[in-house]
């Protein structure tokens, strides 16, 4: 009787003083966890966030409180007498029913959206089922003009001639959303041109229109032509946009050959997948050769001998799950303000988690080897390299290896997203082709990372069956 009492006053009390400790924690957690949720629930949004939450300061969220009590009630009757194994399915069912509709509220799910801008969706979907990757084979024709966006202090010079083309803008700076006009000589006549701008980093893309198609311009019989134009914003991350950038202006002519080549996008998403597959190598290749010794100074099994060594165990292991909890793509923002924006930045963040995710899965490989090799070596006196050289390194090469491939192939995966902050990689070009809408690029990226990471897939599956 005592001990339902005092579940009463205090959840799970009554199990604790019964040493049921585990289970009275459990309950007292569980409880305390719905409470604070319900409070939060009913307290009005405080911050602009919050207020984006649709059951956020509802005073009838309220009523949940049936949902701890019920649970209360059940923790009493536990501490009582042990209840039938079916009333837990019980406490069960409503702590789920309570957590699953706050969380369904909170992650402001909405089914109906998915099909309620579905034209909309058209703008994305049908440029991507024509990807631009391969184009008709043609020869080129040119010009380009240098301006400075925003405008600083020296402004470009406004004109530029090359091979007999010449290109005149209206200003030599401008700022992002400005129109201005080029004008043009040189070029071949009644041959239509397009309009391509070049990035402060180097990255081109055409200009579009209002209809998000490329932007094409007239030339007349005599080679001359004049368009206005918006200046796009090609600002990449990681470069202050109010700092005065060198950008070009490409007014561009084609004529058919006949036969296919890469296209200007397609040349980009064949550098971007070989930075991407080479990154990932690279990272994998540094991030394996720190994590082998770093795992055995994780392996308990290994570090337990004495207080000095165990403490080394436990400070490794420490630094082990810091660096894991932090996803690569926020180191790789800390890797581009270190050495600047490309695939360097990007292998570094890549090596450091992979560091720390082999060491982890090296170590926990290493803890459960056989021991008695282990312990027959340590008894005729071996030392602590001969052990690991002799006892441990023959039991862990296939497991090893299992985990460098298929951490490998994590790395190609996660080599497309540390590009988006910069890190290099097709991920570098994939949110530049996103920003300006360019979704037939976005395409052709998408279809290249499908087909290296099938390759991996197959490549790694072979390997590791043949290492079993």
């Amino acid at each position: 009787m005592r001990y339902s009492i005092a579940s009463l006053i205090v959840p799970g009390l009554g199990q604790f003083l019964q040493g049921r400790r585990a289970r009275g924690l459990g309950l007292f957690g569980l409880i305390a966890v719905m409470l604070g949720l319900i409070a939060w629930a009913v307290a009005p949004p405080s911050t602009f966030s919050e207020s984006t939450i649709n059951f956020k300061g509802d005073p009838s969220n309220w009523m949940w409180l049936v949902v701890p009590a019920i649970v209360w009630v059940w923790a009493v009757w536990d501490a009582a007498a042990p209840p039938p194994a079916w009333s837990a399915w019980i406490v069960t069912l409503a702590s789920l029913i309570l957590f699953y509709s706050l969380g369904w509220e909170a992650s402001g799910l909405d089914p109906a959206a998915l099909t309620k801008n579905f034209e909309r969706a058209q703008l994305v979907l049908r440029p991507m089922l024509r990807p631009d990757f391969i184009q008709p084979r043609a020869e080129h024709h040119e010009g380009w003009i240098e301006l400075i966006v925003p405008c600083g202090e020296t402004p470009a010079e406004g004109a530029h001639t090359i091979n007999d083309t010449t290109l005149t803008l209206s200003a030599g700076c401008t700022a992002v959303g400005d129109t201005l006009t080029v004008n043009g000589s040189g070029f071949w006549p009644d041959t239509d041109a397009q309009l391509v701008w070049q990035s402060p980093i180097g990255d081109f893309f055409p200009l579009r229109d209002e209809a998000n198609q490329f932007r094409s311009i007239l030339v007349d019989s005599q080679g001359n032509t004049s368009a206005s134009f918006v200046v796009p914003n090609a600002i990449p991350p990681g470069i202050d946009p109010t700092l005065p950038q060198e950008q070009r202006l490409y007014v561009q002519q084609s004529r058919p050959l006949g036969g296919y080549e890469l296209s200007t996008n397609g040349a980009f998403v064949v550098q971007g997948i070989y930075q991407t597959v080479a990154l990932a190598l690279m990272a994998t290749t540094l991030g394996t050769l720190f994590a082998i010794p770093v795992s055995f100074l994780a392996a308990r099994n290994l570090m337990s001998a004495n207080p000095i060594t165990l403490a080394v165990y436990v400070t490794v292991r420490t630094l082990l799950n810091i660096v894991r909890s932090i996803e690569s793509l926020i180191i790789a923002v800390v890797f581009v303000v270190f050495v600047g924006l490309g695939p360097f930045a990007g292998m570094l963040a890549l090596a450091v988690h992979t560091v720390a995710a082999l060491a982890k899965l090296y170590s926990e490989v290493i803890e459960g080897i056989d021991p008695g090799p282990i312990e027959a070596m340590q008894a005729t006196g071996a030392n602590w390299l001969q052990v690991v050289r002799y006892g441990v390194v023959p039991q862990i090469v296939p497991p090893f290896t299992a985990f460098t491939i298929y951490r490998w192939d994590i790395n190609v995966r996660s080599s497309t997203i540390v590009g988006l902050v910069g890190g290099g990689g097709i991920g570098f070009f994939l949110v530049q082709w996103i920003n300006l809408s360019d979704f037939r690029a976005v395409s052709a990226s998408f279809i290249a990372i499908l087909v290296v990471v099938m390759a991996m897939d197959f490549v790694s599956a072979r390997v590791r069956e043949r290492l079993h």
